[in-house]
């Protein structure tokens, strides 16, 4: 068998699905793990793929790299009214929602509390990658600011689901751990590291001056590497470092910033491929039909009685309607993460460990084809759908988005950006400056491009944005 070969093939019938199923709302995970499974052993392929440490392995790349590109395209500025509420549901949601799901395995399952515990805690985050995908792929404009909600919640919370997942993992093994010095540990030097690689990221690249541009996101890739390894050699958590790394990155001017931001876009969709693909070729599809009844009855309960318990809860706190609970609590897909986790009890070998990876598999399946399926219509029933609130909006994209209008501006003599670089202006991050007109030349700007006197600039971005800038320059209120 040509490895090449079907490489290519798998690749573009999942690249090309995607349009099929993001008409209907269903997440394009669902078409990389049933390839996985058709190539594995029991499908045509035949391929035989039963490496629990491989896997697990070759996931945690995958997963390195999304969380870093969940980081890297959120906007602080859109996200900060709801960064709260949302870190709460991504912290105390999480736990709350591993706490109810270990009691259902518990006494309706027949677990030992522990291993209740581990399943709840392997299967309390949600998948950003299903919320990113059909918030986007359906332009979905959702009211009251739910959709950055939504997207920060599901981009944020799987750290809080790993250390869960080591912590009760560590306890059935018999592994001595002090769980409250480990949670501080893992938060505060998982977030240090992500800060100080983040930081240091941006300066590296703003002052190198490669000669070769296609070498910039080999310098963030390297940061990513070093923000996740860094802190899990020093016991913090390295899926919290890598988002932050990613959001401070994001949200700082850096250059060659649209290349970065389309590359490790395209990178994201290729580690999801490879992940969800190589999860499919190490299930078993026989061991899932054992287990299909459990994972129906535990899907249920997470969907109509978990997620909602944990999420009114949080959001009666903060005031949030009936009917944006109600939403919320629906978008709770389970996914990547989830089923990566459950890799983690095969690997250190205790007895429940394929009937945990079972039912979790099982679980995603069940979640990202009715929830996700439902999810739209029921935005719509619930009348949440909003006319100007686009979620698109909620993201960095610069994905090359048409600005509705310009701004002409002249730099007095006097000006404070006189002989400063673009890249160190606090410029509204909406504003792109896309033209120089000095005496009779015409310049394309960069970062480094530093503005002299007289200098005439054309910034593009949306009517508020420009109104902004415009006042900015007027009235000298840039910071350096």
């Amino acid at each position: 068998m040509d490895v090449l070969l079907i490489s290519g093939v798998i690749l573009l019938i999942c690249a090309v699905s995607s349009k099929v199923l993001y008409r209907y709302g269903i997440p394009t995970l669902i078409m990389f793990l049933v390839m996985g499974m058709l190539m594995g052993s029991e499908g045509p392929g035949g391929i035989y793929f039963d490496y629990p440490e491989l896997a697990k392995s070759m996931c945690n790349v995958g997963l390195i790299f999304i969380m870093f590109s969940g980081g890297f395209g959120t906007n602080w500025k859109t996200a900060k009214p709801v960064a709260l509420v949302s870190g709460v549901l991504a912290t105390v949601g999480v736990a709350l929602t591993a706490f109810f799901i270990g009691v259902f395995a518990h006494f309706v399952l027949g677990f030992t509390f522990l291993e209740g515990m581990l399943l709840g805690s392997i299967i309390s985050s949600t998948d950003a990658a299903s919320v990113f995908s059909i918030l986007r792929s359906k332009k979905l404009n959702l009211k009251n600011n739910l959709a950055p909600l939504l997207e920060i919640e599901s981009g944020s919370n799987d750290p809080m689901a790993y250390m869960l997942t080591t912590i009760f993992l560590g306890l059935i093994t018999g592994g001595g751990q002090r769980i409250g010095l480990l949670l501080v540990s893992q938060i505060l030097l998982g977030a240090l590291l992500g800060i100080i690689v983040g930081k240091g990221a941006v300066w590296l690249i703003n002052r190198i001056k490669l000669d070769i541009d296609g070498l910039y996101p080999i310098i963030v890739i390297s940061a990513i590497l070093l923000s996740y390894s860094c802190a899990n050699l020093l016991q913090g958590n390295g899926f919290l470092a890598v988002y932050i790394t990613g959001l401070i990155m994001g949200n700082s001017r850096i250059l060659h910033k649209i290349s970065l931001v389309r590359f490790f876009d395209g990178l994201s969709w290729l580690m999801q491929i490879m992940l969800f693909f190589t999860l499919g070729l190490l299930v078993f599809p026989s061991h899932l039909t054992k287990v299909a009844l459990v994972g129906i009855g535990t899907a249920a309960f997470i969907i109509f009685i978990a997620r909602p318990l944990a999420i009114f809860g949080v959001l009666s706190i903060f005031k949030r309607s009936l009917k944006e609970k109600i939403l919320v609590s629906w978008v709770g897909f389970r996914g990547a993460a989830s089923i990566v986790f459950a890799i983690y009890p095969l690997t250190a070998g205790i007895p429940i460990a394929k009937e945990i990876f079972n039912i979790v598999f099982f679980v995603a399946l069940v979640s990202v084809m009715v929830q996700g399926t439902l999810f739209i219509p029921l935005a719509k029933k619930l009348d949440l759908i909003g006319k100007e609130e686009s979620v698109l909006k909620t993201f960095t994209d610069y994905s090359g988005e048409i600005y509705a209008k310009l701004l002409e501006l002249k730099i007095p003599s006097n000006s404070k950006m006189v002989g400063k670089a673009i890249m160190d202006l606090d410029f509204p991050n909406d504003v792109l400056i896309v033209m120089i007109r000095r005496g009779d030349k015409v310049i394309t700007p960069s970062g480094r491009t530093v503005l002299n006197a007289e200098d005439t600039i054309m910034c593009a971005g949306d009517n508020k944005s420009l109104i902004e800038m415009n006042e900015i320059v007027k009235s000298e209120k840039i910071l350096f």
